[in-house]
This record gives structure tokens, sequence and C-alpha cells, in this order.
């Protein structure tokens, strides 16, 4: 009879073993599982975000194009432009200063620019006469903007260094001006 037990016994011991690997295997398949969709997840939205990246350079491709010949060529610079300038001098001016704004913007939109460092290169551009002209002239522009959008975020940080460089008037350390604003993305 104690054979008969330790045989049950040993059967016993050997299913709960048995049943205890399988729901083992069981969990690490699931979660196996759920690792694998979540990796095919990330990589469908980083698929997407190379697209859009992608798609941001045709775009500012296309429009670099667009104001080079606007630039290069007054009547078609007449089309490209909403505000009014004394000169076709001035116009190109503006349209350059467009550029190199939209280019700046774009550099941190696509992420090669940090936002300290399109800080610093805004900083830069607000020195510019022929900058300042351009930003004020576009100020309509910017008003339909929404405020939570991130050129309306920009805009207002333009709007800060402007304000933070006259105040500190005629400075030799102008590169240190300008407090970087806390908003972020």
């Amino acid at each position: 009879m104690a054979t008969q037990n330790s045989g049950v016994w040993s059967r016993g011991l050997a299913l709960a073993a048995g049943s205890s690997f399988a729901a083992g295997v069981l969990t690490g398949l699931a979660a196996r599982q759920r690792r694998h969709e979540e990796l095919r997840r990330q990589s469908v939205e980083l698929k997407k975000a190379e697209s859009r990246r992608a798609a941001l350079v045709d775009y500012q491709r296309l429009q670099l194009g667009l104001l080079e010949r606007a630039i290069d060529d007054p009547e078609l610079a007449a089309v490209l432009s909403t505000f009014e300038t004394d000169s076709p001098t001035h116009l190109r001016q503006h349209l350059f200063a467009n550029a190199l704004y939209s280019t700046a913007l774009f550099g941190y939109r696509i992420g090669v620019a940090t936002r300290e460092e399109l800080h610093g290169h805004l900083r830069v551009l607000c020195r510019s006469a022929a900058f300042r002209t351009y930003w004020d002239s576009t100020r309509p522009h910017r008003a339909s903007l929404r405020d939570d959008s991130e050129e309306g975020r920009i805009g207002r940080m333009v709007d800060s260094l402007l304000h933070d460089l006259d105040a500190a008037g005629d400075t030799e350390e102008w590169w240190v001006v300008g407090e970087l604003p806390t908003d972020q993305r």
C-alpha cells in the first residue's frame, strides 16, 4: 500500500511539475508575443515619423526653391509678397529674411537643431535691421497663429529676443542677451 501511494504521489508531482512548466512556457510565449506586438507598433510609428520627416524635407526644399526664384525675379516676388515695401531691394531682403527664418524653424522641427540652438540662431537674426523690418511687417501674418502652436511659441521667442536686445541697448555681449523661454514643444 505504501508503494501504491508513493506512485500516485510521484505521478501527482510529475503532473504538477508538467503543469507548472507548461504554464511558464505559455506565460513566456504570451510575454514574447506582447513584446513582438510592441516592437511592431514602434516600427510602424517610426516609419510614419520618418515618412513625415521626408515629406517636410521635400516641402522645405520646394518652399526654398520658390523663395529663391522670387528673390531673383521681381515679377515673381510681387506674387509671393503680401507686405508693402518701398523698393525691390527691400522686397528681396524680406523674402531672404523669410527664407532664413523658415530654414531655422525647419531645422528645429526636424530635430537637427535643439531649442537652445534655435534660440541662439534667432538671436543672431534679430540683430539685423533688415530682419527686424521683415519681422515687424509680418506681424499681422503671425496674429492668426494659435498660441499653443509650435510656430506661435517660436514667434513669441523672437518677439522676446527683440525686446531683450532692445532693452540691453548697445551691449558688446549681445550673444548672451535673452533668456530661453521655458515653454516646451
